[in-house]
């Protein structure tokens, strides 16, 4: 070879496969934000996911979308219910092709699962293998029921899986033998397992524990769906639990299964420490007429109240048809042409700011201009854009009404400039426009950008907005109620309706809605709050009446209440 040869390019080497991997991932007891961080992890990585085998798992409002959401988009995901009992040799195969496989299991999956048996067929395949331990049903249902158990009191606590697991049956009569509280996976007989895997029903377990000498009296509790926004809690006693079930089942509107049961003496603190179902707003269904952008603030609000937001879009923001306006009004702000800028939108700060920007411009360009803001949210984004708003009207006057209301006439012996700049939608009122006229000032009415009606949202949110399927409705303004029944028709009377003031109070009353809260304020924040507290005291109502506390969606969808 001559040493003086200019080297050869090397040959590309053939991508090798990953080796492949099988990852046992516990997805807690039903509410995706239990999920560990080793678990998203892994979920993020999967070539193949195998979802939960459990039927309630589909009942729990976006559980498995929400787990699934972790994924990348060309992830391959395997229906566990449609394996038959084939799926730990389908997760060995698709490991031993390369792939990195994700099993998801409910819970832990070696806590009351049978995860134990796929990490066996891994090891004699010589497939690498992970377990991701999940939060189990077993500690944290309880406490999602406000039941405390192995504290000072009960040093003590036994675990029971009821469901028949080959030969074995538990032993109720050593169960009952004992004073140590009980936790007690499978005691229920959902008709949809085949009978080998079913429970034996609570009956037969309390008169079981009742026959092996537990008192009748003994405090005993179910909590179904635990960990989700369809939790439901029932407490009574052996001698009471089947009937209670009954009178709670006989509405309908409950989720049975998975369920867990707890006996023993903590049951009978279970009023004094719920903490979880006694949210103002929990297990509501809340329809938040915003696009996703726009709703990731109100709709974290929402979940701290414990309610389940759901963004429907009923408008489109897009820029005007023709941008010389804007053009102008920027060269305006850079040029000194403006005394003030009156922003009446989180839109309209967005279009400014953006319209900037693309000049290579920022807060600078605002130097020597005075900014006034409608209302808290629209003081935020003003902020977030570096600026510090000089007028605001009060916060029980948040709108473009209450802004006229604190402005200064104008003055030209102490004003050297007399023009204002009002960036805004294309449909907006001239109320603001007309006020600031009247006290002297020139306007510069700038259509900064366009509002349209968003595309019909999908047929089973219409269904649920017409037929009383949401608790809840928000209103953020006067075209978010047009555009809605626009849209998807009118909520129905079941639904509680929350309007961010007076003039969408209005507009929601001229389409025949009856509105049932008003923000003190102008800004979705106070909107929110605002529900919570109408929830709340709905709630207190129907305690101190000695009534069931139901949701809006639970009561009679036929009874219309006049406005």
């Amino acid at each position: 070879m001559n040493a003086n040869a200019s080297p050869q390019p090397e040959e590309p080497r053939p991508r090798e496969r990953a080796t492949g991997h099988v990852a046992l991932v516990g997805a807690g007891p039903g509410g995706a934000d239990l999920l560990t961080l080793r678990g998203a992890d892994l979920l993020s990585r999967a070539d193949v996911v195998v979802t939960l085998r459990e039927p309630a798992a589909e009942e729990l409002a976006g559980f498995r979308q929400e787990l699934l959401a972790h994924c990348s988009e060309d992830v391959t995901v395997v229906e566990a219910a449609e394996c038959g009992g084939d799926v730990n040799t389908l997760a060995v195969t698709r490991a031993r092709e390369g792939l990195r496989v994700v099993r998801l299991y409910s819970g832990d999956p070696f806590f009351g699962c049978r995860g134990a048996a796929l990490v066996a067929a891994c090891l004699e395949a010589g497939v690498e293998v992970e377990v991701a331990p999940g939060v189990s049903s077993i500690t944290s249902v309880p406490t999602f029921g406000g039941i405390s158990l192995l504290d000072d009191d009960e040093p003590e606590l036994r675990v029971l899986h009821a469901r028949p697991h080959g030969e074995r049956r538990v032993d109720w009569q050593e169960a009952a033998a004992s004073d140590a509280p009980l936790v007690i996976l499978g005691a229920d007989a959902p008709p949809e397992e085949p009978p080998e895997h079913r429970g034996p029903g609570f009956d037969v377990v309390c008169k079981a524990l009742v026959a092996g000498g537990r008192p009748a009296t003994t405090p005993v509790a179910v909590v179904r769906a635990g960990g989700t926004t369809r939790q439901t809690t029932v407490t009574s006693t052996l001698a009471r639990l089947v009937a209670e079930l009954k009178s709670t089942d006989a509405k309908n509107h409950h989720v049975t299964a998975p369920a867990l049961m707890i006996v023993g003496a903590p049951v009978a603190r279970q009023a004094e420490q719920s903490w979880y179902e006694t949210r103002p707003l929990f297990g509501w269904r809340v329809l938040v007429p915003r696009t996703k952008e726009q709703a990731v603030a109100l709709s974290d609000q929402l979940r701290g109240y414990g309610a389940v937001p759901e963004e429907v879009p009923t408008i489109s923001v897009e820029p005007p048809r023709t941008p010389q306006q804007m053009e102008r009004a920027v060269r305006g702000l850079v040029t000194g042409r403006y005394q003030w800028v009156a922003f009446t939108s989180v839109n309209a700060v967005r279009a400014i700011r953006e319209r900037l920007e693309s000049y290579g411009l920022d807060a600078r360009a605002f130097a020597g201009v005075k900014v006034a803001v409608v209302g808290e949210s629209t003081a935020r984004a003003v902020r977030d854009f570096g600026i510090q708003p000089d007028l605001e009207p009060p916060a029980d006057a948040q709108s473009s009404k209450g802004l006229v209301g604190v402005w200064p006439p104008y003055d030209a012996e102490i004003d050297p400039i007399e023009r204002v700049l009002l960036p805004r939608a294309d449909i907006a009122t001239e109320t603001l426009a007309a006020g600031l006229t009247d006290l002297g000032w020139e306007i510069d009415d700038v259509t900064a950008y366009r509002t349209v009606r968003a595309a019909p949202p999908p047929q089973p949110v219409r269904e649920a907005i017409k037929g009383g399927g949401f608790d809840a409705v928000l209103f953020t303004s006067s075209s978010t109620v047009r555009n809605l029944v626009g849209i998807a028709g009118k909520p129905h009377n079941t639904t509680a309706i929350a309007v961010i003031g007076p003039e969408t109070e209005k507009t929601a009353v001229e389409f025949g809605l009856r509105v049932d809260v008003v923000a003190p304020k102008a800004s979705v924040s106070s909107l929110a709050e605002a529900l919570s507290e109408y929830g709340a005291a709905k709630r207190q109502e129907a305690i101190d009446a000695g009534k069931p506390v139901l949701k809006p969606s639970q009561k009679r969808r036929g009874r219309r209440r006049k406005l």
